[in-house]
């Protein structure tokens, strides 16, 4: 087996001046980090994650170890440049590795940004999120309908540059033909429920480019409160035809704020670039309302040309 089709898109949400998402696509190597801190810390934690991963990306021991070496490393980078940056202090960071070697999908992972299998029809979760609302949820304090909703949903237990050294779960997948790996950040997941997110995935099943662009829409369509990234590769057959894989791709520069520590949330008045859906047709009744606030303003014009007919005709 070998891997097949590759895809990944990036979106700043439609709430957002600044995408602190970032990702690696580089075969064999994929991930998916969410910075977070002020000004924008969140943004350069996750891209320090990033160029680790990519720089420390050569052949090596394998296996889960070197998944685990990679996250310390990027943990370490982080952690030593909010050390010596003020800016910077606190900041950090998630992170969601997958290394695909022989057959087995390598998982590293530190917060709340996921990985998903999708096989047979069924959509898994790989990954564990690292957060109190889950962790409240695992022990029974919370239930599910609850959880969607908690306050402090987003409050994540374990992020990469906290500290000196970083607790990441790993483990690894065995791999089958046809799989479809799904690494992404929260601004989907926290929009999007997993039945629609395997719909649209079974949907565009021979265009997972398509697919994820459709799950960036549908995020954003559901309030786009958060930065999105998604990340797709599958498992090939070793005798499969090739299939071209997408580059990263990735929208144009987000808007910035005026002042570096200015409020990262948009307001009605802000531009928002979005990947949007096709143009949905006008609510019910909306076409109705229009039609006749026309007719109104006609008749209005026409009842005043009366007048002004029958008042000069009695001067």
């Amino acid at each position: 087996m070998r891997l097949g089709e590759v895809a990944s898109v990036t979106d700043p949400g439609r709430r957002r001046r600044r995408n602190e998402d970032a990702y690696v696509v580089r075969p064999p190597l994929f991930a998916v980090a969410d910075g977070m801190g002020g000004a924008r810390a969140g943004e350069i934690a996750s891209r320090l994650a990033a160029e680790a991963l990519r720089e420390g990306a050569a052949p090596g021991n394998g296996g889960e170890e070197q998944v685990g070496a990679l996250i310390q490393a990027a943990n370490q980078r982080i952690f030593e440049r909010s050390s010596a940056d003020e800016t910077a202090s606190g900041m950090g960071t998630t992170i969601t590795v997958a290394l695909v070697e022989d057959g087995i999908v390598r998982i590293g992972h530190v917060g709340d940004s996921r990985a998903y299998l999708i096989r047979g029809a069924k959509l898994e979760q790989l990954t564990e999120d690292h957060s109190l609302v889950a962790e409240l949820l695992r022990s029974g304090k919370l239930s599910p309908e609850e959880a969607e909703t908690h306050p402090q949903r987003s409050v994540i237990t374990r992020a990469l540059g906290t500290d000196p050294d970083v607790d990441a779960d790993t483990f690894s997948v065995e791999a089958h033909e046809g799989d479809v790996f799904l690494l992404c950040s929260d601004g989907l997941t926290t929009m999007v429920d997993d039945e629609e997110i395997l719909r649209t995935i079974e949907a565009s099943s021979d265009d997972l480019e398509r697919a994820a662009r459709e799950l960036v829409a549908l995020a954003n369509r559901g309030g786009g409160e958060d930065n999105i990234t998604v990340v797709f590769f599958t498992i090939a057959a070793d005798d499969a035809p090739d299939v071209e894989s997408t580059a990263e791709l990735t929208l144009p520069a987000e808007v910035e704020a005026a002042e570096e520590d200015d409020e990262d949330t948009l307001t009605e008045l802000d531009g928002i670039p979005t990947l949007q859906p096709a143009a949905e047709p006008p609510a019910p009744g909306r076409g109705r309302s229009v039609l006749w606030a026309a007719l109104v303003a006609l008749l209005l014009l026409l009842l005043a040309a009366a007048v002004l007919v029958v008042w000069q005709y009695l001067l």
